[in-house]
C-alpha cells in the first residue's frame, strides 16, 4: 500500500508531555524500530505489534503508536532522540507491506 511517511523523535514539542509513551502503553527507546499509524489503517490489519516493511528502510518496523485522527493513509517513523534524522527524512510517499491477520 502506498502511504505518506513522516518521522518523529522523542521530544515534548513533537509529541506530548510523555514523549516516550506510545498510544498502547509501550515505552519507546532510541533504537526501537517503531512506527505510528493513522487510525484509518487499523481496520486494514495495521494493529499494535504488526510487523511492517517500509520501502527505503532496512528491516522490519513494529506498529507501536497511533497518530491523531486527522491523518489518513499515513505512517510516522520513530527516530529515537534524533530530531535531525527526523527532519532529514521529511515527508515521502512510500510503499509499505505487512501480513494482515
Amino acid at each position: 500500500m502506498e502511504v505518506v511517511a513522516t518521522a518523529y523523535s522523542s521530544e515534548v514539542r513533537q509529541t506530548n508531555s510523555q514523549p516516550n509513551l506510545a498510544a498502547w502503553g509501550d515505552i519507546l527507546k532510541p533504537g526501537t524500530k517503531a512506527i505510528a499509524v493513522s487510525r484509518d489503517l487499523l481496520p486494514l490489519g495495521l494493529n499494535h505489534k504488526t510487523e511492517v516493511e517500509i520501502e527505503g528502510l532496512p528491516g522490519t518496523w513494529i506498529v507501536m503508536d497511533k497518530m491523531h485522527s486527522r491523518w489518513e493513509k499515513r505512517v510516522d517513523i520513530y527516530m529515537g532522540m534524533d530530531s535531525d534524522a527526523a527532519r532529514e527524512w521529511g515527508k515521502k510517499r512510500v510503499l509499505i507491506q505487512w501480513d494482515p491477520e
